[in-house]
């Protein structure tokens, strides 16, 4: 069973859509909820009982469905549900429960390049120019994105994704939290954001990731280079860090961190990843035959 691909797209030829969460973000739990719904009954989120059905309010039981579609498990075809090749893969067989850090940086893959269902996440990750940032400054940045784009977007609704995207990787610090707030989302143990002292700003860090494993990133950089170089094996170590959907934008890696991963993946794939540096130019080669599911399978084995 081959997982299905995110999609790598200009600006240009791709939807892009925003809100849908309902201000929520996805707890533990959520992701499987949605497969094992959705597996059960195509039609769950449209059934009069679906609150019963998912144990969780009306607004919830639509914030579960943007998540899912949002993250890849769930995917729509001819206005149907189902779920996903990768989907069923996580969540019915190798970690159900997303207890696996490995998971939760697939989970943030999957999402971070989706524009077509996530499209804060995705501009956030892999268009925002700078490592900080306050609200108000990545509020701007996609309202002008989309002004050049020529995209139709509404101020409030960007300004609630904003928040939420925030949520996805930081835990709600308040002096008085509801009992909604408590429920952290799964990414937060990614450690993918801080808070700045100054208490208005945020940054990506940016570097080495402990809790990322090499196949996690075999299986990104296979199919970054799958979507951007389709006629070609080989692409510069440049393009895996900075372009748009690349492993390195949507893990913040820097470029020692990079290396050190493809040479792992070299030694574990036998050289069919390979570094390769030439008059000074790195790049990345990857034979065809490699597919990135087969370093996902070895992983959880």
């Amino acid at each position: 069973m081959q997982m299905s691909q995110p999609t790598s797209k200009s600006a240009n030829s791709v939807t892009f859509k925003f809100a849908g969460h309902e201000t929520f973000t996805f707890r533990y739990g959520w992701l499987k909820k949605a497969v094992d719904g959705i597996g059960s009954d195509p039609k769950v989120f449209k059934r009069d009982d679906a609150i019963v059905e998912f144990g969780v309010g009306k607004n919830m039981v639509q914030s579960i469905k943007f998540w899912g579609l949002a993250t890849q498990v769930l995917e729509e075809e001819n206005k149907e549900l189902k779920v996903s090749n990768f989907g069923h893969k996580l969540l019915n067989q190798w970690d159900p429960f997303l207890e696996d850090p490995a998971s939760l940086w697939l989970t943030h893959w999957l999402l971070a390049t989706n524009p077509s269902r996530a499209a804060v996440w995705y501009l956030a990750f892999n268009k925002y120019p700078r490592p900080d940032f306050t609200k108000d400054q990545i509020l701007e940045f996609i309202v002008d994105y989309a002004d050049r784009h020529s995209i139709k977007i509404k101020g409030t609704t960007i300004g609630r994704d904003v928040d939420c995207f925030i949520r996805t990787y930081l835990p709600v610090q308040k002096a008085k939290t509801s009992v909604e707030d408590k429920f952290s989302c799964p990414l937060n143990e990614l450690e993918l954001l801080s808070k700045l002292r100054d208490n208005d700003s945020y940054q990506f860090n940016i570097g080495p990731k402990p809790s990322l494993p090499s196949e996690v990133i075999g299986y990104a950089l296979l199919t970054y280079i799958k979507l951007e170089q389709s006629r070609r094996k080989t692409i510069s170590i440049s393009d895996c860090l900075y372009r748009a959907g690349s492993p390195g934008q949507v893990f913040k890696l820097d470029e020692n961190s990079l290396v050190e991963y493809v040479e792992q993946l070299q030694k574990s794939t036998a050289g069919s990843i390979e570094l390769d540096e030439t008059a000074g130019l790195k790049q990345v080669y990857a034979k065809n035959e490699l597919d990135p599911e087969s370093l996902l399978e070895t992983y959880y084995g």
